[in-house]
């Protein structure tokens, strides 16, 4: 069974608009121990404020002074990265002394894919929990009400319903909402995803503990799992993607138009609710609510909590003096004082002598009183092949590759090798056709002005959209083989494609452009960004609004970061940015998350 594994820099990729970029160091290091920290995203900020006040105590090792330093790794990414042994520091960051996954779920995803390879594990104690959120199905609270919501429970079951109901939202009385869109992110990278997963796993055996590989295979099992997975609108390496752009469509006044449910954690509706969608505030920002909430649902078949455990890693680069530094630090953070905080930011303490209260109420469209029913995490080898079995029930893609091939993409990247950005961006689109499974289809277009000597349009198709099965061999050739020529005729490329996919649009997959390009539109026959945003979002009279998401890659210092981040707003996806184009291929991996 393939995995998707990571290459040799980090895959958690920044989102423009969406995701802060990571790591802060909380002080100097000077003569103090350092303990370096890998945390998932939404504690980046607390986790920092806390090292600050950390720092401001009395700690010490031995004489010496302590500095905490905190850097954002998604959950997936950091596993992936410590299963590797994490490989070159210098582009991935410093190797960390504590790892704190959303969940403790990932520690033992680790160490059986240690296992697997004929390693040591690096986590032989358990972290101590820092706080949690139950993971929940969110919903726009006229949505959840049409189901029954707060009176009648609800979970996967009624999800699997209407996502195979060919009536959709007609069935409740609202067939305006057309049909049942479910976003879910990918488990291979977050955390939500693979809890979601694993509830789905629970929810089709009718179990709440003890779930086996047998468990797995079954048939009926499988039927389920394809069933929900096929209200999909597209997967993710983050929820953040999701909350924006439900977000973005609540301010537009289509609320129920991007997704009916999302699967994210109870501490993101907090922040949804509060007009702030990412859980990160720029300078300046102020937050507004949605004018439609979003409430949480506890599914009825049970739900997982995320537990952020501080886990201080066994692994050969973890001196004893950072150890014992870490060790403090985990001890500082869950003592009670510093345990209220957390409910500041939206999650449930961890220790559980603090008292859950605000912003945990009903009036935030939660209840602490749920869940109900806590699933038992599974045994890391379950754990392991859920996240491998879900690649054979997912939805299916259906993905149109767009690379630049203009002048600019013959500038080297790479000194020390003289490698071309172009050179680079091969190398990552050939590693990520990997990624895709045979029954995937995908094909590949380029562009730059010129390229065509009979044609105005400025791009060639090399390899129609087919089956990965059947054209793989031909993409990686074609990849290979392409040259940087002239200009970018950005604008009228997307558009293209665009509609090239809805044309050809497959309801049962998903639909989407992945757009890489390293410069701004230099074609003087389009200069229309505002008439091919109107397109994209199918406001001209007579256009359908066809669910094709367009996935930008901004890359190079040179690359339209603003427009391609209001492209990819345009068509509800999320644009990635490779500023330093050595991070190309963890950029395409990100990318391909998506499907």
């Amino acid at each position: 069974m393939r995995r998707r594994t990571l290459s040799s820099a980090l895959v958690a990729a920044t989102v423009i608009g969406s995701l802060a970029i990571a790591g802060t160091p909380a002080g100097a290091g000077g003569g103090c121990v350092t303990v370096d920290i890998a945390s998932s995203p939404e504690k980046l900020t607390l986790l920092t404020e806390l090292g600050q006040r950390f720092e401001r105590s009395d700690a010490e090792v031995n004489g010496r002074c302590i500095t905490i330093s905190v850097a954002r790794v998604s959950s997936g990414a950091g596993e992936q990265l410590l299963a590797n042994d994490w490989p070159k520091p210098a582009v991935n960051g410093p190797r960390p002394v504590i790892w704190s996954p959303a969940a403790s779920t990932w520690g033992g995803v680790l160490d059986q894919h240690r296992a697997d390879a004929g390693k040591d594990p690096y986590v032989t104690t358990p972290g101590d929990q820092f706080m949690l959120t139950p993971l929940v199905i969110a919903m726009p609270q006229p949505m959840a009400e049409a189901l029954g919501w707060p009176d009648t429970p609800l979970g996967f079951s009624d999800i699997l319903a209407l996502a195979t109901d060919p009536g959709g939202w007609a069935t409740k009385g609202h067939p305006e909402w057309g049909p049942f869109r479910f976003g879910k992110t990918n488990p291979h990278f977050s955390t939500s995803g693979l809890a979601e997963t694993v509830a789905q796993y629970y929810a089709a055996t009718g179990k709440t503990s003890g779930l086996t590989l047998e468990d797995l295979v079954r048939p009926d099992v499988e039927t389920f799992q394809q069933g929900v997975e096929s209200a999909v609108v597209h997967y993710g390496d983050t929820t953040l993607t999701f909350l924006n752009n439900l977000y973005r469509s609540d301010r537009r006044g289509d609320p129920f138009g991007y997704a009916s449910a999302v699967a994210v954690e109870e501490k993101s509706v907090v922040d949804y609710n509060s007009g702030n969608p990412d859980g990160i505030l720029d300078p300046g920002e102020e937050p507004r609510a949605p004018r439609v909430p979003l409430v949480a649902i506890y599914p009825k078949e049970g739900t997982l909590f995320s537990d952020n455990p501080l886990i201080v890693l066994d692994a050969p680069w973890v001196s004893d003096a950072e150890a014992d530094a870490a060790s403090q630090f985990s001890d500082f953070v869950t003592r009670a004082s510093n345990q209220k905080r957390v409910l500041k930011f939206g999650f449930r303490p961890g220790n559980p002598d603090v008292a859950i209260g605000k912003p945990i109420t009903a009036a935030n469209g939660l209840d602490p009183n749920q869940p109900q029913t806590t699933l038992e995490v599974p045994e890391a080898e379950v754990l392991a092949r859920v996240i491998d079995q879900w690649d054979t029930v997912r939805k299916k893609a259906r993905v149109l590759l767009v690379i630049d091939v203009s002048g600019s993409m013959g500038d080297e990247a790479d000194p020390n090798t003289g490698d071309t950005k172009l050179d680079l961006a091969k190398r990552a689109a050939i590693a990520a056709l990997e990624e895709f499974q045979p029954d995937d289809q995908v094909g590949l277009r380029v562009f730059s002005t010129e390229i065509a000597d009979d044609e105005p349009t400025d791009y060639l198709d090399l390899v129609p959209v087919g089956p990965v099965s059947e054209n793989r061999d031909e993409l990686v050739d074609r990849i290979r083989g392409l040259v940087p020529t002239q200009g970018t005729p950005l604008y009228t490329v997307t558009q293209d494609s665009y509609e090239l996919m809805v044309v050809e649009f497959d309801e049962t997959r998903i639909n989407a452009v992945v757009l890489l390009s390293d410069g701004r539109n230099e074609d003087d026959r389009n200069t229309d960004l505002q008439g091919l945003l109107k397109f994209l979002r199918g406001e001209n009279e007579g256009e359908s609004n066809t669910p094709v998401r367009i996935f930008p890659i901004a890359y190079g210092g040179d690359a339209d970061i603003g427009t391609l981040g209001r492209v990819a707003e345009a068509t509800n996806a999320a644009a990635y940015s490779a500023v330093d184009p050595a991070t190309i291929i963890n950029v395409f991996n990100a990318v391909v998350s998506n499907f």
